[in-house]
């Protein structure tokens, strides 16, 4: 059964995506995205999206001091495994080439994803961004849930690999020691940037007359109380990424025992060693001679690392989720709560005014 990619191929070469007053060791400490950007990733997903199916694309513009401008992006093509023949690094060349032909941005400075009740902490978006960000400095990566959009929020976050991070891909120590010795953790993984949203005034006036047009049907259901499904699948994904960490933390406590108990028995042997080359001395003979331990006794091969910190962004990510979410309802049970009373407070009193009159 044919399949659609998930993971955004790298970029081919560093292209300098900075204006002339810009520097490149300067971190990007804010993102201005064009409103057209926006709608394009939502129209992407509305069109390829389904579910759980995630849907990418290329995101361009430039770099003005220490401000990250997106002014455009495109979408990689949907395809299956059945077109092998397709290169999506050719595609993205000549979408840039064709875009620098009309005078439209063309430099690349990242990429976006949607996500599914936000599940984007993976090895994928890791591998993904840290090639982006290797040959491109200031490359981001923009993660759109449609999902919590549809309750009533546009949520758009924009993401880079730490420092730390991003050393230790480049070393690609994944072991315990080497993540204890850079002390990195899952809080020190990914930074947010905040993102600015610019519309030109043209997009403004023509917000404002779509907001005259909108019916007060379609803003009440802004207020809808009912939440039990999407707190329902958040706890659902949450409980499988705490059993997958449970599975980790397993693995990684038989990697310990088997160590120790490999560890003992090469005590053992060197100490019968010793003991019986002393006994060979005390009767004139020569010593055995010295053997490599380290070949007889081979270490057990530890379970990388990595996976279990990005289980725990994930679980992190799906608590925060849940605590928005969570808070937004109880904020608009509080209002409705307010709301009742107040309605049975007037009928309270239109009921004392008809007693009175009579």
């Amino acid at each position: 059964m044919a399949t659609r990619k998930e993971t955004p191929s790298t970029p081919t070469a560093p292209m300098a995506a900075t204006s002339p007053g810009a520097t490149l060791d300067s971190p990007v400490k804010q993102i201005q995205i064009e409103g057209l950007v926006v709608l394009k990733m939502i129209k992407h997903y509305q069109e390829e999206g389904q579910g759980s199916e995630v849907v990418q694309g290329v995101l361009l513009g430039l770099v003005v001091e220490d401000r990250l401008e997106i002014t455009n992006c495109f979408p990689f093509p949907q395809h299956t495994e059945d077109d092998a023949d397709f290169d999506e690094v050719q595609y993205q060349m000549e979408m840039m080439r064709s875009l620098r032909h009309v005078n439209i941005d063309h430099l690349h400075v990242g990429w976006y994803q949607s996500t599914y009740y936000g599940s984007f902490v993976s090895r994928a978006l890791l591998d993904s961004q840290f090639s982006y960000q290797h040959a491109i400095e200031e490359s981001v990566v923009l993660i759109y849930d449609p999902i919590k959009t549809a309750q009533g929020s546009l949520s758009l976050k924009a993401y880079r690999l730490t420092p730390k991070l991003m050393e230790i891909c480049k070393e690609k120590d994944f072991s315990a020691e080497g993540l204890k010795k850079a002390m990195i953790g899952f809080e020190h993984m990914f930074e947010e940037v905040p993102i600015m949203i610019k519309n030109s005034h043209l997009i403004n006036v023509l917000m404002w007359e779509l907001e005259e047009k909108c019916t007060v049907a379609d803003k009440h259901e802004l207020l809808n109380l009912s939440s039990s499904n999407h707190l329902e699948k958040s706890l659902q994904l949450l409980m499988d990424r705490v059993d997958d960490m449970s599975q980790d933390i397993v693995k990684y406590n038989t990697y310990s025992r088997n160590l120790s108990k490999q560890q003992q028995q090469k005590h053992q042997y060197v100490q019968r060693r010793q003991q019986e080359n002393a006994q060979r001395q005390t009767r004139g003979e020569t010593p055995l001679p010295e053997e490599d331990v380290s070949k007889m006794f081979k270490p057990p091969q530890p379970p990388p690392r990595m996976d279990t910190l990005l289980i725990a962004g994930q679980i992190n990510n799906y608590c925060q989720n849940v605590k928005e979410f969570t808070s937004q309802n109880l904020g608009k049970l509080f209002m409705a709560e307010a709301l009742s009373g107040t309605q049975q407070l007037k009928e309270n009193t239109r009921g004392g005014t008809k007693t009175h009159r009579r």
